[in-house]
C-alpha cells in the first residue's frame, strides 16, 4: 500500500511576527510548503504575551492568511515557545543493577531514564522536553540503549528543558481559542535546529543562534547530541531602541535606518560618511553619522553574542567544528556574520534546506527558520512513534508533577 502524505502546521508567535507555515510531508519524506500566513505581532514582548487581546487578533489574522494561501483547513499546530524563563539543563540518572542480575533489561534502563528526567526545578516550572543524549554502561558511553549487555551500572544522560508553567499554558490557551488543537509544544531553538543542522553538522559540533526581534535563542550540539539550549531576552528591537535613544529618531524611522543603512562589522570603511533616509520624493529627511549608527548597532549585537558565549559549557567552543549557524530576522543585518566570526572564531553559515519545495522562495528566509523547523520536528516525531517514551517531549506528558 502506498504511503499517504501528511500535513503539519508550525506556529511561531514571536515578538516581531506571528507566523504559520503549512507543510506537506510526502511519501518519500520530502517536504513541500503549501502556504505561509504572517502578520506583524502586537502584544508580545521578549517572546512572551503581555496583551492577550492584541496577540489573539494577530493570530486570528495569520491563521486566515495561512488557510487562504494553502487551501487547507487548519485544525492543529506545532507551537514554538520562547522566553528567558525557559532553561535547558543536562542531567544524568544512575541505576545500579541488583546483585545476581548482571544483564541490563529494559526495566533497568527505564529506571535510569526516570532518574535522569527528574531534574530539580522551581515550583512554578514545568518540564517541556526530556531529550535523551546517550547512555553509559559501567562508565563506557553508548549511543543506543544497552539492553541485553552485561554490566553493573547503567546511566541515562538527558537534556531537560523546563519553563514557567503559566506562561506556556497561556500560549496554549491562545491557540485553543482559535480554535486549534496543539499537537506539541517545542522550545524554539530546538525547532530551529531541525531546519538549520544536518547530521554531519551535529556530529562535528554546531551552534545555532536564532536572533529575532525580542529574543536570541540558541542550541548547541556536540558529538551529535544537544548539549545546551536557552534564550536571552535581547533582539533586534533592542538595537532599534538604542538607535532611537542616541539619535532621537522615532522608533519607526530608527528601524528603517537600521535595516537600510546599518552595519554591525568593525570595518572602518563601512562607517565613513553619513547615513540617510529619503522621503517619497527622494529628499533626505534623516541624516545620521554612519560611524555613530554602526557603533550603536555593533555594541548591542556584540553584547548579545557574548551573552550566548558565556552560557555555553566550559571549553565547548573548541569542540564546535561544524560552525555557527545564524538564523532569525536580525541575522540579516549587514556585517552580522563578520561580528559573529570575531566573537566565536568559527565558520559562520546561513542554513538553507534545498530539498524543501514550495509555492514561493520565502521559506528560505532566515526569519522562517523556526517555523519551518517545526515541520521537520513533526516529521521526526512521526518516524519515532515506536521509540521509547521521552525521546522527544510530547504535550501529553509535558506537565509532569514536580518531584515525580
Amino acid at each position: 500500500m502506498a504511503r499517504r502524505t501528511k500535513i503539519h502546521v508550525g506556529l511561531e508567535i514571536g515578538t516581531s511576527k506571528t507566523c504559520l507555515v503549512v507543510g506537506e510531508v510526502k511519501a518519500d519524506s520530502a517536504v513541500k510548503i503549501l502556504g505561509i500566513g504572517e502578520t506583524k505581532s502586537a502584544g508580545i514582548r521578549k517572546g512572551e504575551i503581555y496583551d492577550y487581546s492584541q496577540i489573539r487578533a494577530c493570530l486570528k489574522d495569520a491563521l486566515a492568511k495561512a488557510e487562504d494561501a494553502s487551501d487547507v483547513e487548519i485544525g492543529s499546530v506545532f507551537l514554538a515557545v520562547s522566553g528567558a524563563h525557559i532553561q535547558g539543563v543536562n542531567h544524568r540518572g544512575t541505576y545500579r543493577l541488583p546483585d545476581g542480575d548482571p544483564v541490563v533489561s529494559q526495566d533497568h534502563v527505564e529506571e535510569a531514564r526516570t532518574i535522569a528526567r527528574e531534574v530539580h526545578i522551581p515550583h512554578d516550572h514545568v518540564y517541556l522536553h526530556p531529550i535523551i543524549r546517550n547512555y553509559w554502561l559501567d562508565g563506557l558511553e553508548h549511543s543506543s540503549s544497552p539492553v541485553g549487555l552485561f554490566g553493573k551500572t547503567v546511566e541515562a544522560d538527558f537534556h531537560v528543558v523546563h519553563g514557567i508553567g503559566t506562561r506556556i499554558q497561556n500560549s496554549i490557551k491562545l491557540v485553543r481559542e482559535m480554535p486549534l488543537e496543539v499537537d506539541d509544544v517545542v522550545f524554539s531553538p530546538i525547532a530551529t535546529a531541525q531546519m538549520a543542522l544536518d547530521r554531519e553538522a551535529r556530529e562535528n559540533g554546531a551552534l545555532v543562534i536564532d536572533i529575532g526581534g525580542g529574543t536570541t535563542d540558541y542550541a548547541l550540539y556536540l558529538g551529535g547530541v544537544i548539549t545546551a539550549s536557552g534564550c536571552i531576552p535581547v533582539g533586534g528591537d533592542h538595537v532599534t531602541n538604542d538607535i532611537h535613544l542616541v539619535t532621537g529618531l522615532p522608533f519607526s524611522k530608527a528601524e528603517r535606518l537600521k535595516i537600510t543603512e546599518g552595519d554591525a562589522s568593525s570595518d572602518p570603511v563601512r562607517s565613513v560618511g553619513v547615513a540617510r533616509l529619503t522621503d517619497d520624493r527622494g529628499f533626505a529627511e534623516v541624516e545620521v553619522n554612519r560611524g555613530v549608527l554602526n557603533e550603536v548597532i555593533r555594541q548591542r549585537l556584540e553584547e548579545t553574542l557574548r551573552l550566548v558565549l558565556q552560557r555555553l559549557p566550559a571549553k565547548s567552543l573548541e569542540a564546535i567544528g561544524g560552525g555557527v549557524f545564524l538564523t532569525g530576522g536580525t541575522s540579516l543585518m549587514r556585517g552580522f556574520s563578520d561580528l559573529a566570526f570575531e566573537i566565536f572564531g568559527r565558520d559562520i553559515y546561513r542554513p538553507e534546506l534545498p530539498e524543501i519545495s514550495g509555492v514561493q522562495a520565502s521559506f528560505k528566509d532566515p526569519r522562517y527558520a523556526t517555523v519551518i523547523g517545526l515541520i521537520r520536528y513533526a516529521q521526526i516525531l512521526e518516524t519515532e512513534k515506536a521509540s521509547p517514551p521521552g525521546v522527544i517531549g510530547r504535550i501529553g506528558r509535558m506537565f509532569w508533577p514536580f518531584g515525580r
